[in-house]
């Protein structure tokens, strides 16, 4: 469920940071509302785990707000973190007690909170029939789960998840990225730093791309892909004729080595004289013009779309991710 533009839970606000000399964060924008999933991608060193220990008051920004619920993150801590549920990254249990044993525990050090809320926080994570085992013998994915029943348990507004699908097996990521969606249809408003891009995709509603400690863009998946410049496949005869036309159409990148960009299904189905391009969609019909005024048959052109991989690459300039 995407939420209501002016329904912002957390709202970050030209945020920087500065740690001895070095700036870390140089200017860190975004907001999350209430009822999304919002994505936090960066490469090594980008900024991302300072940013979400800013968010948390793990650490003080330099300059810049952050604000939950209307409240600044700095100023006025207790109020508004009073509306944040939080795993920043591994969930830390007492594995020699209970599950219900652990969220007991968590429980006394939050006003309000009785075993009711503590029924709830279980139900909600579907772990009724293991509650009362010792965490031991829990699972990775069911020491997940009991973390988040943990940071839930003070009812929070904004859920911070650092990772949440790190080390899962196939179904424990995709019972966790359910578990998320059926959050967020609750109205939950769900922080999510992960490096799974392909995860991100089908987890998100919108993402924020970091780099450098500056964002990149920010926007819903698909509008985020859909605006960037996608790829083309062109089918020619002669192939070598039409690679030369395409070399000299403006805003017109013709790819030497497409195997590093495009996926191996995309690939198999190509022909060996096919050429790929970086190109608008605007301007592949003048393309198109010239390559036919030069006497080059036209036999195919498929237009492809890049993944959130391929778009988070063109935008990091290849760095590799956390």
């Amino acid at each position: 469920m995407l939420a209501d533009h002016q329904n912002v839970v957390l709202s970050v606000e030209h945020v920087k940071k500065k740690i001895g000399r070095k700036w870390i964060i140089h200017d860190v924008t975004f907001d999350v509302r209430a009822g999304e999933v919002f994505g936090f991608l960066g490469p090594n060193g980008a900024g991302k785990t300072t940013t979400i220990r800013m968010l948390v008051d793990l650490i003080k920004p330099t300059e810049g707000v952050i604000k939950v619920c209307g409240y600044d993150v700095n100023r006025q801590q207790e109020q508004a973190l009073r509306y944040v549920g939080s795993i920043v990254e591994n969930p830390e249990m007492y594995t020699y007690l209970t599950g219900w044993e652990n969220l007991e525990h968590f429980a006394r050090m939050q006003p309000g909170i009785d075993a009711e809320r503590i029924r709830e926080v279980v139900h909600i994570v579907r772990m009724d029939k293991r509650i009362h085992d010792r965490v031991s013998t829990y699972s990775l994915g069911m020491r997940q789960r009991l973390g988040i029943a943990q940071a839930l348990l003070g009812r929070p507004k904004l859920l911070i998840l650092d990772e949440p699908t790190n080390g899962l097996d196939p179904k424990g990521i995709k019972e966790m990225r359910e578990f998320i969606h059926r959050l967020s249809g609750e109205g939950l408003a769900v922080f999510v730093s992960s490096h799974l891009l392909s995860e991100i995709q089908l987890l998100c509603d919108r993402v924020a791309i970091i780099s450098g400690g500056r964002v990149l863009a920010v926007g819903g998946v698909d509008e985020l892909i859909s605006s960037s410049t996608g790829y083309v496949i062109w089918e020619l005869s002669p192939a070598d004729v039409g690679r030369g036309v395409l070399h000299k159409q403006e805003r017109c990148e013709v790819l030497d080595n497409p195997e590093a960009l495009l996926d191996d299904s995309i690939l198999a189905g190509m022909s060996p004289d096919a050429i790929v391009t970086r190109i608008q969609e605007e301007d592949t019909s003048s393309a198109v013009e010239a390559l036919v005024s030069e006497g080059v048959e036209v036999r195919g052109v498929s237009r492809i779309n890049p993944t959130l991989e391929q778009l988070f690459l063109q935008m990091t300039e290849g760095e590799g991710i956390e």
